[in-house]
């Protein structure tokens, strides 16, 4: 386990990679069912506080394994076996996120995360073995790991005010391990191109489980009451919504992650678009329940529940493009008034009918995009001219 070069042309996510992601599918495909029906219920605090915490688990496993294999894939037995161990271990948490979200239980996430970071540590200690130009980060992974992971295990005999303290200071502990472990720079061979693309992979998979949540949702709503011209809106406005965030991440030059502190602010904001693309999936579900009359919230409630997460994905990509120099980033006072547009719509689903704020939203992003590929292009045009 020498290291990949950080310079290797051509460098592209491999078949295991691809395999691992199919795990957390299940994962995220839980957050979202979970968040959909606690939302339905009209119980907005326990779905915002059970989401943000199941699904920063879900995250955060996923992200560890990223960089790591970004720098020491070395795709030998050792490392394959080892990389199955995490796959079982998110499978044991995808099985706890009801529990976690429902009760607060978080005994099978941890489970599962226990699992994860013993093969996560002993990835680390083989390469700080031998990887001797690696060996003070990966000693230093490996330990901030272990202990946090022990704060994990500790915090499960917490309860009441003290168990959202505790869950606040291990979040801190785990962000804070990373810039700790390569404070004096690049000290892991992570290859820019290679983390930019397992991003866009796993966004995808994120925009995937928003349709086939939608799906569901319709399928529900057809088979009940049969296709009617709300539903037929909310349809139209949830594929405009999915293509036009699609469009808008994955417009522009390739990233570039040139420091540590960039690389920590691109991997890091991520938390923010993946949580909020899933949520729309969630979103898209209480809407058509809300049509159907099976939600007990509010249509303002039902329009708020998809226009919150998409002003979120709207906002975070512009911070992250504008980061990286790359996407579709026109002036910001496009995403201020596209995201002011998308939170009024939602406001207005009362007035408009759930359905017709949804597909409100939908042109809103359309019109954002748009917007932004022009202002990209009068720009690119006016330098080439001068």
């Amino acid at each position: 386990m020498r290291g990949r070069d950080p310079e290797e042309e051509h460098r592209a996510a491999t078949p295991l990679e691809l395999l691992f992601d199919l795990t957390f599918v299940v994962a995220v495909a839980q957050a979202a069912a979970e968040l959909h029906h606690t939302l339905a219920e009209g119980h907005v605090g326990t779905a915002l506080a059970g989401y943000a915490s199941v699904f920063f688990a879900v995250w955060w496993a996923w992200m560890n394994f990223t960089w790591f294999a970004s720098a020491y894939d070395t795709d030998d037995v050792p490392y394959r076996l080892l990389t199955l161990v995490q796959m079982a271990g998110v499978l044991v948490l995808a099985a706890g996120v009801h529990d976690a979200f429902v009760d607060g239980d978080f005994t099978a996430v941890v489970v599962g995360y226990v699992i994860m970071r013993v093969a996560m540590v002993s990835q680390w200690l083989r390469a700080a073995a031998e990887h001797p130009g690696g060996r003070a980060a990966a000693l230093r992974y490996a330990a901030g790991i272990a202990v946090v992971q022990a704060g994990w295990i500790a915090r499960l005999w917490t309860d009441g005010a003290w168990a959202w303290v505790t869950f606040l200071v291990l979040v801190a502990a785990e962000l804070a391990v990373p810039a700790w472990a390569e404070y004096r720079g690049r000290a892991t061979g992570w290859h820019p191109g290679h983390i930019a693309e397992r991003y866009g992979l796993f966004t995808i998979i994120v925009l995937g489980e928003v349709i086939l949540a939608a799906l569901a949702a319709v399928r529900s709503a057809v088979t009940d009451r049969g296709l009617s011209g709300e539903l037929l809106m909310i349809v139209v406005g949830g594929l405009l919504l999915v293509f036009g965030l699609w469009w808008i991440y994955f417009t522009g030059q390739d990233v570039a992650l040139p420091g540590l502190r960039t690389a920590l602010g691109w991997g890091y904001g991520h938390y923010l678009v993946f949580a909020a693309l899933a949520a729309i999936g969630a979103g898209l579900g209480v809407a058509l329940d809300a049509t159907e009359h099976h939600a007990h919230l509010s249509d303002r409630g039902a329009g708020l529940a998809v226009a919150v997460p998409v002003a979120i994905v709207l906002a975070a990509l512009e911070v992250l493009h504008r980061l990286t120099g790359t996407g579709a980033v026109g002036h910001p006072l496009l995403v201020v008034v596209g995201t002011s547009a998308v939170l009024a719509l939602g406001l207005a689903a009362p007035a408009l009918g759930v359905g017709g704020a949804v597909l409100g939203m939908g042109l809103a992003v359309a019109a954002t995009l748009a917007a932004q590929l022009i202002t990209v292009h009068r720009r690119t045009a006016g330098r080439a001219v001068t």
